[in-house]
């Protein structure tokens, strides 16, 4: 998994947790850093980790949703030609980096949520501070249609690619803001 220090989610019933992706990959049981790691670090096990963490994430998506992603990963790589929105150029690689590692940190947001919850799951409020590219937030807004998703972005060409993806998907769960510096 790809953690990125400066970003947070806040995952909020009624009381406000922020817990950085970091903290979930560190402190959850259910999240495997040593994994993560060996992801991260070692290329020629690239594969097989990618297989035995999060391939199944993806597939237990209704075909609605897999469509969303898709719909989400051609767009992307569409932008991504005229403005950086991310390093990777290929589909199957963004599926691979991107997607997977984004599904991958719902267990680790459940399980939080669950120990210091015990209210239902399935309506939460989530912020993605520092949305850029719309990673994890958009994916996660996808997978999870109940949820209320904030992507919080500071630069307004990036908010503009975030609108265009939620019109192009059709989500309805979806709020973007645009943070002032």
């Amino acid at each position: 998994m790809h953690c990125y220090p400066w970003k947070s989610i806040r995952v909020s019933p009624c009381v406000s947790h922020v817990l950085s992706l970091p903290h979930f990959i560190k402190h959850l049981s259910c999240a495997k850093s040593h994994t993560f790691l060996q992801r991260r670090f070692h290329s020629n096990t690239h594969t097989d980790v990618a297989v035995s963490t999060t391939a199944s994430c993806f597939k237990s998506l209704n075909s609605n949703q897999q469509n969303q992603i898709h719909l989400y990963v051609d767009t992307l790589l569409q932008w991504n030609q005229k403005m950086n929105l991310t390093a990777t150029k290929e589909a199957d690689e963004v599926m691979e980096r991107h997607i997977e590692d984004s599904l991958a940190i719902l267990p680790p947001i459940k399980q939080c949520y669950s120990l210091r919850s015990n209210d239902l799951f399935d309506h939460i409020s989530l912020i993605d501070v520092g949305s850029g590219a719309g990673l994890p937030g958009l994916v996660l807004a996808i997978a999870c249609p109940d949820w209320r998703v904030t992507l919080l972005e500071s630069i307004n060409k990036r908010c503009v690619f975030l609108e265009h993806v939620v019109n192009v998907t059709g989500l309805t769960n979806v709020k973007i803001v645009r943070a002032e510096q």
